[in-house]
């Protein structure tokens, strides 16, 4: 997902500072403090060139994911000083809003060239795994600028460098920016480039390959991974994915990875323009997370929807497009497996299934469009959002759709065309010439210009609109078939919310007439164990593994008191689909569906 380019709105009083000129070759130095990792606390110091105007700093209120998480909460200590010298004078610092500090001007009359730069100090906190977060502890430090550092609004083109001061003896820097030499710092031409690079400091281990002309770095934190793995799997996506898009837009690129046991929202990746940061659980598990992040260096990093730039720390911004930016990618992470040869042809047709299988388990389907969901992405914090009844997945929707928008034009083109050529359109009009595309108007448009057909029909009706797909119509030109099966699984009766700093979860609501409501359970019921274990994440996947009729016993806690819960899980009957090629296709459909699965064209 995200992110780094910004406006900042302030009032009239303030918007002044933004129409003086700035001193040529002015440079904003941080220094960042990794004293006491144990205390989870960055010690930040920035020196401000002064300008001829009052100074407004920030700290960015989203970062990393579509969600307002207001990092100013986490600041403390906010001081300001004329200078770096010993026993410089106070600054006055006065909170503007939430998440901004007006500063007051030290210097009076006319701005000295001379002038020493101001001297902003302050300390956040973090320690939250994953690539979404930032963490410091004994173990390692791992920043996204943006959660970190603040910036003035006015100013964000000036060139930065950021020093790291009290490292570990043991610990090293890897970051995808220029390191300053002889110094353990980091210099980026502005803070939008500089927050579009995370870093990772700590005794992490690493090895380095070179594909299509391009080097690539890949750092690794963690355990249970094995290099020849990794780095077999990293190859053939690298090549795939550059060839596709006819090269690399970067000399360089570096996969940094955390394997481990994450918790629900620590695991992941994080898409950066020549990097990404992928928290798994292991080397193997992180190999689907890295061709859909590697691809993202392509669409969302450069074929970027109008709507999102230029980005805008401040506040929400809303697209309808994530379904493409997202959804479509994650189609090319699943095409670069398969057609790699990291995935056997049954793995790809069961990635299909699977994903068809998710969506038609969500009631949603039925009012909310993959549009709506991408607009909706600010509401995935919230955990009641993300239930079956309320909303659908646009990384889900959009993935389907990505799919049978390819056999789509490769039908209406018979074999000439595809869905590849639309992302080379795309980025050739768009990423190549520096412009943006105007939502899923924009791919449409692109769409229709490859194929030479309309796609008003399957917008309108899979895109903008909620009808139900009719699978079997568009999978038929490559010869391909649904079926579907009836299976009964077990049913908890419930659905949870997150879980506390505990880990426990909450049940936000209870099914009628199941079994949990037979047992008691109501909804505020806090889990505090199952089965004398702490809870898991009662996910989907969990819930495959589970049989009905299973004795489970909970541990809960209701206002206050805690009591014993004991029931046997339901039954549920879900459909399975699954894709099967049709026994007596026709030449052109054997044509599609050999294309489709080696990624080529007639």
């Amino acid at each position: 997902m995200r992110f780094c380019r910004v406006s900042f709105v302030v009032v009239a009083a303030l918007v002044v500072c933004a129409l003086a000129p700035n001193p040529a070759a002015a440079t904003i130095k941080y220094r960042i403090s990794l004293k006491n990792p144990e205390s989870h606390i960055f010690h930040v110091r920035m020196e401000i060139p002064p300008a001829p105007q009052g100074i407004v700093i920030a700290i960015p209120a989203w970062n990393a994911l579509y969600q307002v998480r207001d990092f100013s909460y986490r600041v403390r200590d906010v001081e300001a000083k004329e200078s770096g010298e010993p026993g410089a004078a106070d600054v006055p610092v006065r909170k503007f809003d939430k998440q901004s500090w007006q500063v007051a001007y030290p210097w009076d009359g006319a701005l000295s060239p001379h002038a020493p730069p101001l001297v902003v100090t302050y300390s956040i906190e973090w320690d939250d795994p994953g690539p979404f977060n930032s963490q410091l502890n004994a173990h390692h430090a791992f920043l996204n600028f943006a959660e970190v550092l603040m910036y003035l609004p006015d100013r964000r083109h000036e060139a930065v460098t950021v020093q790291f001061d009290d490292i570990p003896a043991s610990w090293h820097i890897a970051v995808e920016l220029p390191l300053v030499p002889d110094a353990s710092a980091v210099q980026a031409d502005s803070y939008d480039q500089l927050v579009d690079a995370p870093v990772e400091l700590s005794a992490f281990e690493e090895f380095r390959f070179d594909e299509g002309g391009t080097h690539f770095r890949v750092v690794v934190d963690g355990k249970d991974w094995h290099r020849d793995h990794l780095e077999y799997a990293l190859k053939h996506i690298s090549a795939y994915e550059m060839k596709l898009m006819g090269g690399a837009p970067f000399p360089e690129y570096t996969f940094f990875f955390h394997f481990g046991p994450y918790p629900e929202a620590g695991g992941g990746g994080m898409e950066h323009s020549n990097c990404t940061a992928i928290s798994s659980s292991s080397g193997d598990a992180a190999v689907g997370t890295a061709a859909h992040e590697f691809f993202h260096a392509w669409n969302v990093k450069r074929i970027r929807p109008q709507a999102l730039e230029p980005v805008d720390f401040t506040r929400e911004q809303y697209t309808r497009a994530l379904w493409f930016a997202e959804g479509v990618t994650s189609t090319y992470g699943a095409y670069t497996l398969e057609r790699s040869g990291l995935y056997t042809k049954d793995q790809f047709y069961a990635e299909i299934a699977n994903q068809i299988t998710e969506l038609d388990s969500r009631p949603a389907r039925l009012w909310q469009s993959v549009e709506e969901s991408s607009l909706d992405a600010w509401l995935e914090k919230y955990d009641d959002y993300r239930q079956p009844d309320r909303s659908i997945s646009y990384y889900n929707k959009g993935e389907i759709d990505g799919m049978l928008l390819d056999l789509a034009i490769r039908d209406a083109t018979d074999e000439h065309k595809s869905l590849d050529d639309v992302m080379r359109g795309m980025n050739d009009l768009y990423a190549k010439q520096g412009r943006f595309y105007d939502e899923s108007a924009g791919v449409r448009a692109v769409a229709e210009n490859v194929a030479g057909v309309p796609f008003d029909t399957f917008f309108q009706r899979y895109v903008a609109g909620t009808d139900e797909i009719p699978y079997g119509k568009l999978l038929e030109p490559a010869g391909l078939e649904l079926k579907v099966e009836l299976k009964k699984s077990a049913d908890l009766g419930f659905w949870t919310v997150g879980r506390t700093a505990g880990g426990a979860v909450a049940i936000s609501q209870v099914v009628p007439e199941g079994p949990a409501e037979a047992a008691g359970l109501k909804p505020g019921d806090v889990i505090l164990a199952l089965n004398g274990q702490p809870p898991p994440r009662l996910s989907p996947a969990w819930m495959r593994e589970q049989t009905p009729g299973t004795l489970i016993s909970l541990h809960i806690q209701r206002e206050g008191k805690e009591s014993e819960v004991a029931y046997r899980l339901g039954t549920v009957e879900q459909k399975k689909y699954s894709i099967v090629e049709a026994s007596h296709p026709t030449e052109k459909q054997k044509r599609i569906r050999d294309g489709w699965l080696r990624g080529q064209t007639d």
